[in-house]
């Protein structure tokens, strides 16, 4: 048992030694055809063609080759894998390295060259011009004119301020030189310099200040000759000798426009009713109490009458010669100061203002005015005088005296009273 066991072991092994040694020496053709019968030699002469795969896979990949106007199509290479031997894989596998990393570079610089023409196609990013129009005292102006100017016509723009004075041009062009000017009523054009923008810069001008046109302003104020005859009599009444002596009845102003009857009667009361004047009556009673002149009894009395009878005359007399009849003959009842010229014209013209005066028309005539106050003033006298001292002879020496003692004050306020008095010093 055990021999016929060894036997058959000997001879199984002998032959399969003897079948491998046969089947070494088949060719490999003999692997890729179909085996004729048993299904486990099959599955073991299929197991070569796995590596034919993935070589010619290997192979396919380099064939696709991607084109510019569709989808990547297969080369003609790729319908027949299976025919490519394993040396022809190996050696496309080590071209396809090389071409893909060859076409590598080319992808990139596709993308860049894509980029760069984008890039053309949209061109530096544009800037803008603002700014405030203002005057020299920084006022806004509204309703400016600004106008944007370049190389070509079609660079022109023309805007107007808003209500805070600003403008702005935006999408401009760098690089190219750009003009602005600004324009509104009354002032003086404004231009810019050239203006040359870079790549999305924002220019704010400044200095964006208009001139008024001709560099002066007049201005002209019309007022009716009442008007200016009451700002007249105002400086009129502050004029004073010695700050408090009035001084109301004479005119520095050569281009002074004639009184109105209600100024008239304004001014004569004024001087009747100051202080001073109530003052200066009560100073010359005490002259005339000295004198005993007019005959008026002594005493506290006879003063009390000598004082209404100097404020009784001066005040008739500045009424009527002052006010009533300047009003009934249109005459100026003031003293023109003439400052000017020789003092024999200075002179002639102070002693004939008792004689001549000015009308309201602006031309010189008799001076009825300042002989009829007078006159009057000393007729009205003789109402309020002691018996003794009434008269015709009377009242033609009081007229005398009146004059006389307006001759002098017209020469004094030619030659004396302008320098003490205030509110006429610095007037020409």
């Amino acid at each position: 048992m055990t021999g016929e066991c060894m036997r058959s072991g000997l001879c199984l092994l002998t032959a399969t030694l003897t079948a491998g040694f046969v089947l070494l020496g088949l060719p490999a053709s003999t692997f890729a055809q179909e085996p004729v019968s048993g299904s486990a030699v099959v599955r073991a002469f299929q197991l070569p063609e796995a590596p034919q795969a993935q070589i010619a896979l290997a192979e396919a990949a380099p064939l696709v080759a991607p084109t510019s106007d569709g989808p990547e199509q297969a080369t003609p290479s790729q319908a027949t894998p299976a025919q490519t031997t394993p040396a022809q894989a190996g050696s496309a596998a080590g071209g396809s390295s090389s071409q893909s990393s060859a076409q590598q570079p080319s992808g990139k610089k596709s993308r860049h060259g894509s980029a760069e023409a984008q890039s053309v196609a949209t061109g530096p990013r544009p800037g803008s011009i603002s700014g405030t129009v203002t005057d020299l005292n920084d006022d806004i102006i509204l309703g400016a004119t600004v106008v944007l100017e370049g190389p070509v016509a079609a660079d022109r723009r023309t805007v107007v301020v808003n209500d805070k004075g600003n403008f702005i041009f935006e999408g401009l062009k760098p690089g190219t030189p750009y003009h602005v000017t600004i324009s509104g009523g009354g002032f003086i054009t404004w231009n810019s310099p050239a203006l040359i923008l870079k790549p999305g810069q924002y220019m704010f001008l400044t200095g964006c200040q208009l001139r008024i046109s001709g560099g002066v302003t007049l201005v002209i104020v019309h007022a009716s000759p009442e008007q200016i005859a009451v700002e007249q009599v105002k400086v009129e009444e502050q004029q004073r000798v010695f700050g408090f002596i009035p001084n109301f009845y004479v005119v520095y102003d050569h281009n002074a426009v004639p009184l109105t009857t209600k100024l008239k009667f304004k001014l004569a009361l004024r001087v009747s009713v100051d202080p001073v004047t109530f003052a200066g009556a009560a100073f010359m009673a005490g002259i005339d109490q000295a004198a005993r002149n007019p005959n008026y009894v002594e005493g506290a009395k006879g003063y009390g009458q000598r004082i209404g009878a100097v404020y009784t005359g001066g005040f008739t007399d500045i009424m009527v010669g002052g006010a009533i009849l300047p009003s009934l003959l249109h005459q100026d009842p003031r003293y023109f100061y003439q400052g000017t010229g020789t003092k024999m014209s200075r002179t002639l013209h102070a002693l004939s203002n008792s004689f001549v005066c000015k009308g309201d028309n602006g031309r010189r005539q008799p001076n009825y005015s300042s002989i009829g106050g007078d006159l009057a003033s000393a007729a009205i006298s003789n109402a309020y005088y002691p018996a003794s001292n009434r008269g015709v002879g009377r009242t033609f020496e009081s007229f005398s005296i009146d004059t006389g003692e307006r001759l002098v004050s017209s020469l004094v306020q030619e030659f004396v009273l302008r320098k003490f008095t205030s509110k006429a010093k610095n007037k020409d």
